[in-house]
């Protein structure tokens, strides 16, 4: 049955993920701890269906407080979803996007691009690097060594990132197929990305107690004391981080 292979699949490719890419998850690791003990930031940004990536280690219980996600209104799945498609693609953009943020050579940026060949993403890697960050990109190297790039420097995300995650889903995402079916199905990327954003986060606030700095986590806001834990992280930290 098919949601039996998909389980099957994931896992492979989770365990290839796990053994393949322990040295890339360790120094982006070991890059946003840098950035956290320095009272800095960690960045995160995506186009479309990638932007939850950024959402799920922004403001969650157990979460980082210093992340800031990118999500940038133009490039997200609503109001209409062919929209972000189209603005995705357009260079110059989202770097400018940035600009806009409280940013800082100290800073870390985490792109999480499938593919990386988009104007978006390639415009931000560009920018943050720049401005002195480390970039570290969350992509498919079966896709993106499959594509050409949508940007004018023939660039692609990985070509340009300090760390290249690969997150071992295959061309195109989808895994599973059937003969009556033309097209292949279930994408396996929002499972292997999630565990390595949460892998990262789970790493960068070890690094940092290692190191005798105990960094700022939210709580839950349904714990009897959650809001008022969580008020005193933003109250520290909303000058940093625009959406709070």
């Amino acid at each position: 049955m098919k949601h039996e292979e998909f389980y099957d699949i994931v896992m492979d490719q989770m365990k290839h993920q796990f053994y393949d890419e322990k040295e890339q998850i360790e120094q982006a690791a070991r890059y946003g701890a840098a950035s956290v003990m320095k009272k800095r930031l960690i960045h995160v940004f995506g186009c479309g269906h990638s932007q939850m990536f950024a959402m799920e280690v922004f403001y969650r219980a157990g979460g980082l407080v210093p992340v800031n996600a990118l999500l940038i209104p133009h490039l997200a799945l609503f109001p209409k979803a062919k929209l972000s498609t189209i603005q995705e693609r357009v260079e110059g953009f989202a770097g400018e996007y940035l600009k806009l943020e409280n940013v800082s050579g100290d800073d870390t940026m985490i792109i999480v691009s499938i593919s990386g060949r988009n104007a978006g993403v390639i415009d931000m890697a560009l920018t943050a690097k720049e401005i002195g960050m480390k970039v570290i990109a969350l992509t498919s190297k079966a896709f993106s060594d499959q594509v050409s790039s949508r940007h004018s420097s023939g660039k692609n995300l990985k070509d340009i990132a300090d760390v290249v995650i690969d997150l071992k889903c295959e061309l195109g995402d989808a895994c599973l197929s059937m003969p009556n079916v033309p097209d292949k199905f279930t994408g396996t990327s929002t499972i292997l990305g999630m565990l390595v954003m949460d892998c990262i986060t789970a790493r960068v606030i070890e690094l940092c107690a290692e190191q005798g700095y105990v960094p700022p986590t939210y709580v839950s806001s349904n714990l009897d004391r959650g809001d008022a834990i969580n008020a005193e992280h933003i109250k520290h930290y909303h000058d940093l981080i625009d959406c709070l």
